[in-house]
């Protein structure tokens, strides 16, 4: 009896040290460490984090978008295409002492001959569309303290860009752009940098309903640093270029139903590959419903992708019309996701 009690325990004792290791080779993917996306570690983050809550809540979607309230920060030649004039300030709730605000202008520009300008169905000889732009980001409260352990004042950092565009549209289907942008660094007390950067977009109006996009970002874009202001002599200069990102988009507006819908497909030199997609449903002339989702990686499945929606609410006073538009976005590190709000004014 005790013998074969031994060969039962021993058979069982080899079936459960079986299903360990098989239990530990199934969960290894769970506890392994994420696979690393180097363009997370790139200057200039707070630049590609998106423009408004109309862009944000669609995923940052919206290159290709040609309706609505335009920002030439997804895209230089989107300008030519606003229909009134517009001005924006938006405001977005962060956690961990984070600030991202955006302020933003678009007009465009008609342009008839003088014989032409009498006739109210004419078409403009030509048509141009400038954006004014704003970014701001920073940390502020961040905790200071000597060598001793004694603390300091509070340290913030703060970074800026500053743009503005221009297009041109060359014909009833082709649309071309320029951003200037320029950047203001302050990193820590003396310790501050500009830099100078281009974009270049354009789109191409298939037909009334499917238009195409293509987009580049942040050439000759790059911060050099010094700091020999607080190390004097053991000081260093260090130069950080931001990632080239190119951008290719699509949007189609539907016929019978008011829904927009946008996607692309966007991919740097740092090796990303990244797919977004959102869309724009009107409910009623003053309400608009909107819903993305950004970041979806395709040689990174480790990095979350990040959903998104909002609303726009407007309400007329001739000639001026103001909307509310609101987005909400997930944030997958931070203890908040982020929440934005802004005000437009068409006039």
């Amino acid at each position: 009896m005790r013998n074969i009690f031994k060969i039962k325990s021993n058979a069982l004792n080899k079936n459960l040290f079986s299903l360990s290791i098989a239990l530990l080779f199934l969960n290894y993917p769970l506890f392994s460490q994420l696979e690393f996306s180097s363009v997370n570690s790139a200057v200039g983050a707070f630049s590609r984090m998106g423009f408004g809550a109309r862009g944000i809540a669609m995923g940052n979607s919206v290159s290709a978008v040609k309706q609505g309230n335009l920002v030439s920060y997804y895209n230089p030649a989107l300008s030519v295409f606003q229909e009134d004039n517009s001005f924006n300030a938006t405001y977005s709730f962060l956690s961990l002492d984070r600030s991202l605000n955006f302020i933003n202008f678009t007009r465009r520009f008609d342009f008839y001959s003088v014989k032409d300008s009498a006739n109210e169905n004419q078409k403009p000889r030509s048509t141009a569309g400038l954006s004014l732009g704003l970014i701001n980001a920073g940390v502020s409260d961040i905790d200071a303290r000597d060598n001793q352990g004694f603390k300091r004042d509070p340290l913030s950092t703060s970074e800026n860009q500053f743009f503005i565009g221009v297009a041109i549209k060359f014909s009833e289907k082709i649309a071309a752009g320029l951003n200037a942008k320029f950047y203001y660094y302050k990193l820590y007390e003396d310790v501050t940098t500009t830099s100078f950067g281009i974009d270049l977009g354009m789109v191409y109006t298939l037909n009334k309903n499917l238009s195409f996009s293509f987009v580049m970002t942040d050439l000759n874009s790059k911060y050099k640093f010094n700091s020999s202001s607080v190390y004097s002599t053991e000081g260093i200069e260090t130069e950080n270029k931001f990632p080239l990102t190119k951008r290719v988009g699509a949007s189609y507006i539907f016929d019978n139903i008011p829904l927009i819908l946008a996607s692309e497909f966007v991919f740097d030199n740092y090796g990303s590959k990244i797919i977004r997609f959102g869309g724009e449903y009107e409910i009623y002339d003053v309400l608009k419903l909107r819903a993305g989702l950004d970041n979806l990686h395709l040689n990174n499945f480790d990095q979350p992708v990040r959903p998104s929606f909002g609303f726009s609410f407007m309400k007329v006073f001739k000639p001026l019309k103001i909307s509310f538009d609101y987005a909400f976005a997930l944030e997958p590190y931070t203890a908040m996701d982020r929440h934005i709000i802004g005000l437009n004014f068409i006039f």
